[in-house]
C-alpha cells in the first residue's frame, strides 16, 4: 500500500469513526432529554398532588378551627345563660327583699 493510499484509508477511518461518535452523541442527547422529560412530568405530578394534598390539609384544618370555635361559642353561650339565670333570680329575690324591707317599714 502506497502512503497516499495508507493517507486515505487513515481519512476514511477517521471518517467513520467520527460519523459513529457522532451518532453515540445522538442517541446520548436523545437519551437525556427523554429522562430530562420524564423529569418534568413527574416534578409536575409531584407539584399537583402536593399543592391538591396542601389545600386539603387547609381545608381540613379551618374545618376543625370552625367547629372548635363554634363549641366554645355555644359553651360560652350556655354559661352566660345559666349566669344570666342566676343573676336574673338573685336581683329578683334582692328585689324581693327590698319591696318586703320597704313594706315591713310602712307597718
Amino acid at each position: 500500500m502506497s502512503t497516499s493510499e495508507k493517507y486515505a484509508h487513515s481519512l476514511k477511518q477517521i471518517k467513520e469513526d467520527e460519523e459513529k461518535a457522532q451518532r453515540e452523541i445522538d442517541e446520548q442527547k436523545k437519551k437525556v432529554a427523554e429522562e430530562f422529560k420524564n423529569f418534568e412530568t413527574y416534578a409536575a405530578k409531584t407539584i399537583a398532588t402536593a399543592k391538591t394534598d396542601g389545600e386539603k390539609l387547609v381545608e381540613t384544618s379551618i374545618e376543625q378551627i370552625r367547629k372548635k370555635a363554634n363549641d366554645e361559642t355555644e359553651k360560652i353561650i350556655e354559661d352566660a345563660k345559666n349566669k344570666s339565670y342566676t343573676i336574673s333570680t338573685r336581683i329578683d329575690a334582692q328585689t324581693v327583699r327590698e319591696i318586703i324591707e320597704i313594706l315591713l317599714k310602712e307597718v
